[in-house]
């Protein structure tokens, strides 16, 4: 088991572990049997402004998502579905109903504080990676943590960890321009898992990778659902990627289908 100082005890970690002293965390997380909701939603709908025409886009939705689950959310293009990735992920806000994450009302927060609450409890992952080009994948990773109190020695350590989980240890002082598209998701998932967030999101991850790469970005974040309990949510238009999830909501026109497929 590896362990690293924390000061606090409640500092954004990689992967926080149990069983430990105060001040410390671990990458040999735990995951409970007993899965309580982290996602609540109620009664939630939104629709979009154009000129005077107003555009539905989703209707009445209500779920829950477990805590330590891996959902995919399917369907056609213009079903809603990255909409209600962004609403669950505090980009957007919704029209009605609520969104509740971890306990909180996320649909009652400011920006200001829905800022705050997405720098510590999201990490993003996007179809094209949105690495900044003039930075070393060692930069792009540490860039969530420079809105921290860690020290300069503490972010090292953490994003040499998250290099390390996603296998990219021997590429940190490499540019964007330097890697495989492959490569460069995963330095994005490095990226999106070093402040330990509550939720990660995926917005179509493997939608820009060729089909070994794909398979390679799957297993990874199968492995930090499996192993490091990570909640994560993913979009995505392709059968085969949402087969790695454990449940599979469909949306069509708006209106998610009553029924979910589970694979154990």
């Amino acid at each position: 088991m590896t362990t690293l100082p924390i000061k606090g005890g409640n500092a954004p970690s990689p992967l926080v572990g149990e069983g430990l002293g105060e001040g410390c965390f671990c990458i040999n997380t735990l995951m409970t049997d007993l899965k309580q909701p982290i996602v609540e939603i109620r009664n939630l709908t939104k629709s979009y402004r154009r000129g005077i025409q107003v555009i539905p886009v989703l209707e009445n939705i209500n779920f829950d998502i477990p805590e330590g689950e891996f959902l995919a959310l399917m369907g056609p293009s213009g079903s809603g579905k990255s909409t209600l990735l962004n609403l669950i992920a505090g980009i957007d806000k919704t029209d009605t109903g609520t969104v509740m994450v971890g306990g909180l009302d996320i649909t009652s927060m400011t920006e200001t504080e829905l800022a705050r609450w997405r720098a510590t409890n999201v990490g993003f992952i996007f179809q094209f990676y949105n690495l900044i080009p003039v930075l070393t994948a060692f930069e792009n990773v540490e860039l969530p943590l420079l809105l921290t109190w860690l020290s300069r020695k503490e972010r090292r350590e953490h994003v040499e960890m998250a290099l390390q989980m996603v296998g990219l240890s021997d590429r940190m002082d490499h540019y964007p321009s330097q890697l495989s598209g492959g490569q460069q998701q995963r330095v994005a998932i490095a990226r999106a898992i070093v402040t330990d967030p509550t939720l990660l999101v995926a917005d179509e991850p493997t939608g820009d990778l060729d089909r070994i790469s794909a398979e390679e970005i799957l297993e990874l974040m199968a492995r930090l659902n499996r192993e490091f309990g990570k909640t994560i949510i993913m979009v995505t238009h392709d059968p085969h990627a949402a087969e790695r999830a454990h449940i599979i909501r469909k949306l069509e026109k708006g209106i998610l289908n009553a029924h979910s497929q589970t694979h154990l």
